[in-house]
């Protein structure tokens, strides 16, 4: 027989002091330190303890005994539920304040190395409506409200659009309207959803790993143009052309309509055939007078105009005069690569998704730069010493790697290459932090300039520039 788990308490007046990793607050009592969300410095809560360590505890706000001066209302009516956007509640300057806050306690206490002073974070001119890129999930289990639950009125329908709930993945919350996009995006999804009830399209059941409209993913680009992609978990061909059809014609202004038949068990589609049914494969960005290429499969960054800024402090703290060698590891589709060509003499890329390579080719021929050659592969495989032997030994790196940062060997190649200056741009200041560790030996920080991408979240991205120690 279990071991009946203690009730933790509840703790009263507690007075909330910071702000915290992945979005969270926090608070200190006695001893330890306790973790809840939604919370803002100065808030008075009493918190429902639901974990405890014996340095700290989580839990979650079940009552507001005073508001902190610096809290506001929340634009969106799915805030608490969605589990994103965890910062709405806060005004926008000390979102950017936490999150210069964030990159120097990762940098001081994770990297342990001799650090500039911190730049100001850099905010985004748009606070709403600023992703190109959104992606949200068919379900026929969609989530149901504490409040709904309890109502007393039967709910018949389950079928919903929208978002996972955190710790509940077989759970989609239902979304009206999500003001992180142009509300083109709403009015498409809400269409594809009301068009499948009506036709009783199944939705994807996420246990069962079976049904037939199964994610969307809406781009918009600063050109205007739209991509639509639909994964269908089946590949009933009626309801494929039904439904296809129907989005054509209730949005003409749609230029890259596109699906893909996914019966995996995950929803990646990278290694998936995708099915163009109308317009081009592909959308075109703009940015600082360049083109950009951007397929389904693409890497391109979600905030297309704070991505100008992030590519200009990238580009300064590399100090091209024209003459350099720039290797530019985890190239993507090559949107750096290309952002600094014409000021450098000649620009490496590598990159291992072969479609963003194919992509980043195509992106140097539309803007008829020719300094610039891509390579392909696993970027610990292809980076080594007899590739730099072969190309030449770079005056100047620019990494822009994923989440989890660089592999070691690629830091060990780095050290053995030696470029002068190395602009490392992350969109996680702990992994930086790590790599930055590992640099030290041969380079020293110069300057460090977070810049926001994602408003309302907690995620920043951060660029620092490295030089070689004489």
């Amino acid at each position: 027989m279990a071991r009946k788990r203690k009730e933790l308490p509840i703790l009263n007046d507690v007075c909330i002091s910071d702000v915290a990793a992945e979005g969270k607050s926090l608070a200190r009592v006695d001893d330890y330190v306790v973790f809840v969300p939604y919370g803002a410095p100065g808030d008075i809560v009493d918190i429902k303890l639901e974990r405890k360590k014996k340095s700290y505890a989580e839990g979650r706000i079940i009552e507001y005994k005073k508001y902190s001066d610096i809290r506001i209302a929340p634009k969106c009516e799915h805030f608490g539920t969605c589990g994103g956007c965890k910062w709405q509640h806060l005004p926008y300057g000390e979102q950017l304040k936490f999150k210069q806050k964030q990159v120097s306690d990762a940098l001081t206490r994770i990297a342990k190395v001799d650090l500039p002073e911190i730049q100001e974070t850099l905010g985004s001119e748009n606070v709403w409506e600023y992703r190109n890129k959104m992606e949200y999930t068919f379900s026929n289990k969609k989530w149901i409200s504490f409040e709904e639950l309890h109502s007393g009125v039967e709910i018949s329908n389950r079928d919903g659009a929208g978002f996972h709930i955190p710790g509940a993945f077989d759970k989609v919350l239902d979304i009206n309207r999500c003001h992180l996009q142009n509300e083109i995006g709403d009015k498409i999804r809400l269409f594809i959803k009301n068009f499948a009830i009506e036709h009783n399209y199944s939705f994807y059941d996420l246990k069962a790993q079976q049904g037939f409209l199964r994610t969307l993913m809406i781009r918009t680009a600063s050109t205007g143009e739209i991509m639509v992609l639909i994964a269908f978990g089946e590949n009933n061909t009626a309801w494929i052309e039904e439904i296809m059809h129907a989005v054509k014609v209730a949005f003409p202004e749609i230029t890259s309509l596109l699906y893909v038949v996914n019966t995996k068990c995950n929803d990646t589609f990278g290694d998936l055939d995708i099915v163009t049914y109308a317009g081009k494969d592909y959308i075109t960005e703009e940015m600082d007078g360049l083109k950009f290429r951007v397929g389904p499969k693409s890497f391109y960054q979600t905030n297309s105009l704070q991505a100008l800024r992030l590519y200009s402090v990238a580009r300064d703290f590399a100090e091209l005069t024209g003459r350099e060698l720039v290797y530019d590891l985890y190239t993507g589709t090559g949107t750096i690569a290309n952002f600094v060509a014409r000021n450098a003499s000649k620009v490496i890329g590598i990159e291992y998704v072969e479609d963003a390579i194919a992509d980043a080719k195509i992106n140097s021929q539309m803007n008829g730069i020719d300094n610039t050659i891509f390579y392909a592969g696993d970027m610990k495989d292809v980076l080594n010493d007899d590739f730099i032997e072969h190309h030449g030994r770079p005056d100047v790196m620019i990494v822009d790697p994923p989440r989890a940062g660089m592999h070691e060997d690629v830091v060990n190649v780095i050290l053995r290459a030696k470029p002068r200056r190395i602009v490392y741009v992350s969109c996680n200041p702990a992994t930086q932090a790590r790599d930055l560790a590992l640099l030290d030996s041969l380079y020293k920080v110069d300057a460090v300039q977070p810049v926001d991408m994602f408003p309302h979240t907690h995620h920043v991205e951060n660029v620092v520039k490295l030089t070689l120690r004489q």
